[in-house]
């Protein structure tokens, strides 16, 4: 199982998902840069958080345009799992590979603080080894972290089932008190019409060390590496 972390200027959770992928889950783990034209055979592409050429215009816009992003493009357009975390989901969503887009949070502030988020379908391998009914802490670090869609796009989502999480209390609670960023609904995270892409903002990859008191996000980690194996 081969996973690769892509690299953009300006990235900074890199080494996290790196280390969570090769420390944590035994993966073959490789860095690709934003230059890069091969994606090494990789069976997941994973796009980590940070400030992709510094988040000028929006944050993704400038990435989408790297010379490695048609090829994640064309490996997502055959089936391959991608996933982008935070500013990974910005840059899935600039490249149209998952539709929506990220706003500045409605505060105006840059958020970093532990939040609960709560599954809203089983139905993705990222999902699958989750409970409808619990809420699971992961921890945010954003400033554009405020989901929108039209409302088109909104019942899309919902009529194929494709919302991944919910902003939520710690009780499981979803509600205007429990969303940090004014995102539409509360969503936190969301997969395309295939369920191969897959996009959110908390940071499962800082969940997954028992030093880190917190684990939470292991789960999410597990259902999709397990999906490599069958």
């Amino acid at each position: 199982m081969k996973v690769g972390v892509v690299i953009f200027p300006g990235s900074n959770c890199d080494q996290d998902a790196i280390y969570a992928f090769n420390n944590q889950f035994g993966c073959e783990t490789v860095s690709l840069w934003h230059k890069d034209e091969d994606l090494q055979a990789c069976d997941l592409i994973f796009l980590p958080g940070g400030f992709s050429y510094g988040d000028y215009l929006r944050s993704g816009a400038i990435a989408k345009l790297s010379p490695i992003m048609q090829h994640v493009i064309a490996f997502a357009a055959k089936g391959g799992l991608v996933m982008g975390v935070c500013n990974g989901f910005q840059i899935l969503c600039e490249s149209n590979l998952l539709p929506g887009a990220l706003l500045h949070n409605d505060h105006q502030k840059f958020n970093c603080k532990n939040v609960w988020i709560k599954p809203q379908t089983l139905h993705t391998h990222l999902t699958s080894e989750l409970d409808l009914n619990t809420a699971y802490k992961i921890p945010i670090a954003h400033g554009e972290g405020r989901y929108y869609c039209n409302e088109e796009t909104l019942a899309l989502l919902k009529q194929n089932d494709q919302i991944l999480f919910r902003y939520c209390s710690e009780n499981g609670h979803i509600d205007a008190s429990s969303n940090p960023n004014g995102s539409l609904e509360n969503i936190a995270g969301i997969c395309n019409q295939t369920r191969n892409v897959f996009g959110m903002m908390p940071h499962p990859e800082r969940a997954v060390d028992a030093e880190l008191f917190n684990t939470d996000g292991r789960l999410l980690f597990e259902g999709l590496l397990s999906a490599l194996l069958k």
